[in-house]
């Protein structure tokens, strides 16, 4: 497999033909929904228009559905900013620093720099995906599971700084998303945990009906008890992000592209993983980290880009290999070989008029995106504007609709009440809810590639610390937690949760 302009160029003239154009818009457009909708997420929109596509040629309905995948990244940051509520995990960190803009009346900039980080995070993965897909292949290739148990652990150590100054409060956080990730089978033994002879649990708590509880009902309940007329009375200060907002930003977009990217190779890491890391790395670099948490718009641009970044570059590993790395891609993998083509090495071979006109199809997709998002800022940023009385039960509505639709279960609409109710105790109490999504979010591969490294060295710890890539991780993540506690011990200052809305 290698990078060649003569194909290139002819997956250029298929994907501009007029029939691929209109597919790849559709795909776009219905992504972007499915993004802007909590609960939904990429893979069930993929899953659920997966039949259609077999009636339109295998070419377009590949290029369709890749493009609801990214358009989906683009979309997901919609709600978050708005209204505080990520229809993804890997939403969560643009709405720490998104709402807080959004309650500044600067939705719209916001909602811009989400557009534009996305815009320019998609086309250099793409530009990656074209030049580079031969050798980075090889990475995802590199890690085993001591490997990823490190990666997840360096992951899970970001918790400190997620935490800011209440520490403490997000040690409890953390630990309550580790307990309720266990609830449910082992993943390799299968053997019932935390179940009490539940049916229901058997099947685990879904990390999004966990994080719509934690955020978008939490958020209902807070805003019916202060009787609110609307979910923030700001005045609204422009539409459009400004230059000195994009200069601000541009640092922080180059930087998460090549982190989401690098680390989008890696199958298991998903973009709920990458955001938050790209996030953490965003505020350590910045001369100001006081102001994440506070509408930084470096804290929305940053975890937009890693979204859309390692989106893209999940696609090296499952036209190289074959290899999903995350369920919407696997979903895809689905698609491509319900049209008869096998992904791997043989794929360019076989079927590079295909392949490149799919890689040349996401340049263009990435453009109408953003003629498709930017023009709709002004659209989305008025939504908060509804009146509460009116906005409030259609939050909740749809909220109890995207848990039922993860699994068409009422046992998921179920625990995103009952985790609506702990995310409003949570922000009543000052505990910073970040840090408990992201240990739900890890605590599956973290747990599955411990259990596996423990089997392989035969019960020694060992084996994270002779192979070096893992001993990499490892000791940066031990040099985050030190330098966490060292920054908590400098500081001395009270208890401060990061993300405390009740404020």
């Amino acid at each position: 497999m290698g990078f060649s302009l003569d194909f290139l160029l002819q997956g250029f003239a298929t994907a501009f033909s007029a029939a691929n154009l209109f597919w790849a818009f559709v795909g776009c457009l219905i992504g972007t929904m499915i993004g802007v909708l909590p609960g939904i997420g990429p893979s069930a929109g993929i899953a659920i228009l997966l039949p259609i596509t077999t009636m339109i040629p295998p070419t377009s309905g590949i290029i369709m559905m890749a493009a609801i995948y990214y358009g989906a990244m683009y979309g997901g940051s919609t709600t978050a900013i708005v209204v505080n509520i990520p229809g993804e995990a890997s939403s969560v960190p643009t709405a720490i620093d998104g709402y807080e803009m959004a309650k500044q009346g600067r939705a719209g900039p916001a909602l811009g720099i989400c557009a534009i980080a996305s815009f320019v995070a998609g086309t250099l993965g793409i530009v990656g995906l074209t030049l580079f897909a031969p050798m980075l292949s090889k990475v995802a290739l590199a890690f085993g599971p001591p490997e990823y148990f490190a990666l997840m652990f360096m992951s899970l150590s970001l918790i400190i700084s997620l935490s800011g100054r209440a520490l403490l409060k997000g040690i409890v956080a953390m630990s309550l998303g580790l307990l309720s990730s266990l609830i449910g089978q082992n993943p390799l033994t299968g053997a019932a945990r935390l179940t009490f002879g539940s049916v229901d649990l058997m099947a685990g708590l879904n990390f999004i009906s966990i994080i719509v509880g934690l955020f978008a009902i939490s958020e209902v309940l807070i805003n019916v008890e202060h009787a609110a007329a609307r979910i923030y009375e700001t005045k609204i200060k422009g539409w459009m992000p400004t230059w000195d907002d994009i200069r601000q930003s541009t640092g922080a977009m180059l930087r998460s592209s090549g982190i989401g990217f690098f680390l989008g190779l890696l199958p298991g890491c998903s973009p709920a993983v990458t955001t938050f890391i790209a996030y953490d790395v965003e505020k350590r670099v910045s001369k100001t980290p006081e102001r994440f948490g506070k509408g930084a718009i470096e804290g929305v641009a940053a975890p937009e880009a890693a979204n859309n970044a390692t989106s893209t570059s999940g696609f090296v590993p499952l036209f190289a290999f074959g290899l999903p790395t995350g369920p919407p891609l696997a979903v895809l993998l689905g698609g491509l070989m319900m049209y008869g083509l096998q992904p791997g090495p043989m794929l360019f071979q076989q079927n590079p008029q295909f392949v490149w006109a799919v890689i040349a199809s996401m340049y263009i997709g990435n453009v109408i995106l953003l003629f498709l998002n930017l023009p709709l800022v002004g659209w989305w940023a008025r939504i908060a504007l509804i009146p509460f009385p009116i906005l409030g039960p259609l939050i909740a509505l749809f909220c109890i609709i995207g848990a039922y639709g993860i699994r068409f279960m009422v046992f998921d609409v179920w625990v995103a009440l009952i985790f609506g109710a702990i995310g409003y105790l949570m922000r009543k109490l000052g505990f910073p809810v970040a840090p408990m999504v992201l240990a739900t979010v890890l605590a599956p591969m973290l747990e599955t590639s411990l259990q596996q490294s423990l089997l392989l060295s035969q019960g020694s710890w060992k084996i994270f610390f002779t192979r070096p890539i893992a001993l990499a991780f490892m000791l940066l993540a031990f040099l985050s937690i030190l330098r966490g506690m060292y920054v908590q011990f400098k500081t001395h200052a009270p208890e401060v949760a990061l993300d405390d809305a009740d404020e």
